[in-house]
């Protein structure tokens, strides 16, 4: 497993005064730097270093999100008076209620 596959991000860390590099794989794995570029090699070099003891030890290693297949599809329970209004305006606007929740989503 590569962990150039996972997905990072860095972002500031008021708490800290510091870059924080993150991984959305190892929620708990975080790498703090004066700059962003470091806070990133910090917390790819942790993945590295997580996933080979990991490996080591016969633990399931987290597949990363990029790696993964999405079908597109998922359920959301709401409310039947949202559900209610929600058709009524995908009627209005002549679409399906799947295609209004799709452009709100994605607003």
């Amino acid at each position: 497993m590569s962990a150039d596959h996972y997905t990072y991000r860095v972002t500031w860390s008021p708490e800290d005064g510091e870059q924080v590099g993150l991984c959305t794989e190892f929620p708990s794995l975080s790498w703090l730097a004066d700059d962003p570029v470091a806070a990133l090699q910090g917390i790819r070099q942790l993945v590295c270093e997580v996933v080979a003891e990991m490996e080591a030890s016969g633990e399931a290693i987290p597949i990363p999100l990029a790696e993964k297949h999405y079908s597109g599809e998922f359920r959301v329970r709401i409310p039947p008076e949202l559900h209610r209004a929600l058709a009524m305006q995908a009627a209005e606007q002549g679409v399906s209620l799947n295609r209004l929740a799709s452009s709100k989503l994605a607003a």
